[in-house]
């Protein structure tokens, strides 16, 4: 197994998964605030360090300081990940707060969709870059979105109340949000594109 959580400085999360299924935790200096009054010890703490000093880190954790002003601490984070040969990120804390960050890292989300499998979670949802296919199963009644980042072609879906059948959505005309399983498995295809698939929790 080489999946791995790695917390962000966004809203804090109000249920923490089960820390037993990753192979290691990994978060951003902004986050480690929030894991240390929650007692959680990650195994690694990366970043600028603009919000804590390295000095309040223990000497157990390890810490790895990212100062290129080029990337964003998510984005160097997800590059010591990868280069570690982990393959699978559960990512939390993304969104909530400020609604820039959350842009932001969906997009540095995008540029790794093709190197990691990255999953992103809040308390209402949780989110990914679709690959071309998609099998679901177990979310029937659950509200599915599907949002194009910006423009995704040939679109087909089975299991949901509104169904696309060889159809486009973009940004700046047509989204999918607020469908609807209707059957225990859904697929979702698309042909071109960036294609961001939303499961309410």
């Amino acid at each position: 197994m080489s999946r791995v959580a790695l917390f962000l400085n966004g809203q804090r999360p109000d249920k923490i998964p089960d820390l037993q299924q990753f192979v290691q935790i990994f978060c951003t200096d902004g986050a480690y605030a929030y894991l240390k009054e929650l007692n959680i010890l990650p195994d690694v703490v990366s970043g600028d360090f603009d919000s804590i000093s390295t000095a309040e880190i223990p000497a157990e954790i390890e810490v790895i300081v990212t100062p290129d002003q080029n990337f964003t601490d998510f984005e160097k984070a997800l590059m010591i990940i990868k280069e570690r040969n982990f393959t699978e990120v559960y990512v939390y804390g993304s969104s909530g707060m400020e609604h820039d960050h959350f842009l932001g890292n969906l997009t540095s989300g995008l540029k790794f969709k093709d190197q990691l499998t990255i999953i992103f979670f809040d308390d209402f949802s949780y989110y990914f870059f679709a690959d071309k296919e998609v099998f679901l199963e177990g979310y029937k009644n659950r509200i599915i979105s599907l949002y194009p980042f910006p423009v995704v072609k040939g679109i087909i879906t089975r299991g949901l109340k509104y169904p696309l059948n060889n159809e486009d959505l973009d940004l700046t005309k047509r989204i999918g949000t607020r469908n609807k399983a209707t059957e225990e498995k859904v697929q979702i295809s698309h042909k071109e594109g960036n294609l961001l698939i939303f499961i309410k929790l």
